[in-house]
């Protein structure tokens, strides 16, 4: 992928520099990774949900962590028991630790998480301030306008 510039962009917007910024690193090779699936879905107006595949983890395993519009969801197995002798014929279950990070979009939180059949789902609410809500401004009439205007002449 090549390298967008952004610079002309710059000195006509004031405060997108995290904006560019993201979309910047969307280009780099890190943001490959494939463990563990993952789904971002949209459950209503201002809901979101992240559901992430994480077989074999239970809740102690598991971190999330949401700082500075980046959630972050990591995830370490812990040291088996050498005692239990038990030889694996095939493993395709995977036990490797993860790092996942998402980009959070302004006023989004982290509502909750829940473990269930091997499913990670993490509820997200876009939580918009009164003050940032569309409102509707009334329009004012002026008085002086609505009285009917009238041509005054003078007779001389």
């Amino acid at each position: 992928m090549r390298h967008v510039d952004f610079s002309p962009l710059y000195r006509s917007t004031v405060g997108f520099d995290r904006l560019f910024t993201m979309l910047d690193s969307l280009g780099q090779p890190e943001q490959a990774q494939a463990y563990p699936p993952y789904n971002i879905e949209r459950t209503g107006e201002n809901t979101y949900r992240i559901t992430m595949a994480v077989a074999g983890f239970d809740e102690t395993e598991l971190s999330i962590e949401a700082h500075a519009h980046v959630l972050t969801i990591k995830g370490e197995k812990a040291e088996e028991d050498q005692a239990e002798q038990t030889e694996f014929l095939y493993r395709g279950i995977a036990k490797r630790a993860f790092e996942r990070r998402f980009q959070l979009a302004d006023h989004v939180e982290v509502k909750s998480a829940s473990l269930k059949n091997g499913l990670l789902h993490i509820d997200l609410l876009r939580n918009i301030p009164e003050a940032m809500k569309p409102r509707r401004i009334a329009i004012a009439s002026d008085v002086a306008s609505q009285q009917p205007k009238a041509i005054e002449a003078h007779v001389a």
